[in-house]
């Protein structure tokens, strides 16, 4: 960052005659300042059908038990197999195995208290106490296997646990894909035509980009970047991540190789492990690694375990990283340019708060995103993801998508995930509420878990494949936009080398 960003004291006016540049710019050719910018909000009604309100739920066992009928409905509500459903009234099964197994084993080792009691007091007097040793040893014998049992209905209540997706929000409108998803809101005028050139092509004949050599190297799905290219995608990343500091989120470096325990509190495992690229010559505490699909994982198990104070939240966190992710299930999809990779690069956010602020801090976030948008002109839509394209660990989610001129066609850049208490349950992060101001007792407030969110502002390569369709000119050069030009030392523009014209 040191070496691509401006010092603050002139940032101001790099941006303000950044901004006079490329005015003048637009009024010589014509181009992007001069147009005009619309924004149009859809109604936000959606419909949730029958599905039944899951407000103040949890995914643990005592939900499966109580609610396991509103558990169900939302499962299917997000097209989740027969198996995963049929879990539901197992976990409930187990609840009562458990509890039976619990009560037997209390008995015997109540028993076995009196018996050995007994066996005292018959020895205390001289007399013999064999059979009192035998019944003792016996019920002994009775609590371990019935601790025995506990164990392995503990183990299928986490594994079945582990792959129960979220609740929903009331506010998530039903659907069974993207094509259902709410549009809440549309902002700038798209540039639309056919003569608009596709960001690799672009790229290609600005010398920016090398694909071949990234698949001679490290195969398909990785691309190589260089010269000016390469420095408006690492300005790109010193923007965003200056923009989430100035908004208030802690910058962190993280690890890029995470632990499958780690993994497994966020949610990516064990649903999504053939996503993830694991190491096969690294481990963590004896068990597998992974390269991190998302800072998401290293930032949220950075509290992971913690007992907070609620004068603590909200906690706001960002990380410019690497993500790596194997597209498993893309087979085919998005081969063309930088669209889709298996590694990119993401400026993430993660927000950590108390249910009671879990909405507005959400809002925040994605209102953040939009603004990272905003700043840079690029239209925008705003989504409201339905019941079956929700993920798997989100209550509610927004998707931005941007507007790409080459496809013509809008392209998610950003999806930002309100989580509830879900990864909070799985990873142990929980905070103690203040005491009331009217509570003068010693008592302090049982603990509560926390509420986490996630979002991406933005997916760097998805932004630099916006910026070179919506800034391409007719001569094949791109403009740079006016936020931006500080970064890359006040340049207006990236031209084709002479023998690419």
């Amino acid at each position: 960052l040191a070496t691509t960003s401006v010092c603050r004291p002139h940032m101001r006016a790099l941006l303000a005659m950044a901004m006079v540049r490329s005015v003048a710019r637009g009024l010589s050719v014509g181009v992007r300042s001069a147009r005009r910018v619309s924004v149009r909000r859809a109604s936000t009604t959606t419909t949730t059908e029958a599905r039944p309100s899951a407000a103040g739920l949890s995914v643990e066992l005592r939900t499966m038990k109580l609610e396991g009928e509103v558990v169900k409905a939302h499962l299917v509500a997000r097209g989740a197999g027969e198996e995963v459903v049929a879990s539901v009234d197992r976990l409930s099964e187990l609840w009562d195995r458990r509890s039976e197994l619990a009560s037997s084993r209390d008995a015997s080792l109540s028993a076995r208290k009196k018996a050995s009691a007994a066996v005292g007091a018959k020895l205390r007097v001289g007399e013999d106490a064999t059979e009192l040793k035998a019944e003792a040893s016996r019920h002994g014998d009775e609590a371990a296997e019935y601790e025995r049992e506990l164990d392995l209905v503990e183990a299928e209540v986490a594994a079945l646990l582990a792959r129960m997706p979220n609740v929903l929000d009331d506010r998530t409108p039903s659907g069974s894909s993207e094509a259902d998803n709410v549009v809440v809101e549309t902002w700038g005028d798209p540039r639309r035509g056919e003569d608009f050139a596709w960001h690799d092509d672009i790229a290609t004949r600005l010398d920016g980009m090398n694909q071949e050599a990234a698949a001679r190297m490290s195969g398909a799905r990785f691309a190589v970047l260089r010269g000016p290219l390469a420095r408006l995608e690492r300005a790109l990343a010193c923007f965003l991540l200056d923009r989430a500091t100035e908004a208030g989120y802690l910058e962190c470096r993280v690890p890029y190789v995470v632990s499958r325990g780690a993994l497994e509190g966020t949610g990516q495992l064990p649903k999504f492990e053939d996503d993830l690229f694991r190491l096969a010559s690294h481990s963590v505490a004896g068990a597998d690694a992974f390269l991190i699909p998302t800072a998401e994982v290293p930032l949220t198990n950075l509290v992971a375990g913690r007992l907070l104070e609620e004068a603590d939240l909200p906690i706001l966190l960002t990380a410019w990283t690497p993500c790596f992710r194997a597209e498993a299930g893309s087979y085919g999809r998005d081969v063309r340019g930088l669209i889709r990779q298996h590694q990119f690069d993401k400026v993430e956010l993660v927000a950590v708060c108390t249910p009671e602020d879990a909405v507005a801090q959400h809002e925040r976030m994605t209102a953040h995103a939009e603004d990272c948008l905003r700043a840079l002109d690029l239209p925008y839509r705003k989504t409201l993801l339905c019941s079956g394209d929700v993920g798997f660990a989100a209550q509610l989610c927004y998707d931005l998508e941007v507007w790409l001129p080459g496809q013509q066609a809008y392209r998610e850049i950003s999806s930002c995930s309100l989580i509830g208490d879900f990864q909070a349950r799985r990873m142990g992060l929980r905070y103690r509420p203040k005491k009331p101001d009217d509570d003068d007792s010693n008592k302090k407030p049982k603990p509560r878990f926390a509420v986490t969110m996630n979002g991406s502002a933005l997916a760097v390569g998805r932004t630099l494949v916006a910026l070179l369709e919506n800034y391409q000119q007719p001569d094949g050069s791109v403009d740079i936009p006016a936020a931006l030009q500080p970064y890359m030392n006040g340049l207006t523009s990236l031209s084709p080398p002479r023998d690419h014209r």
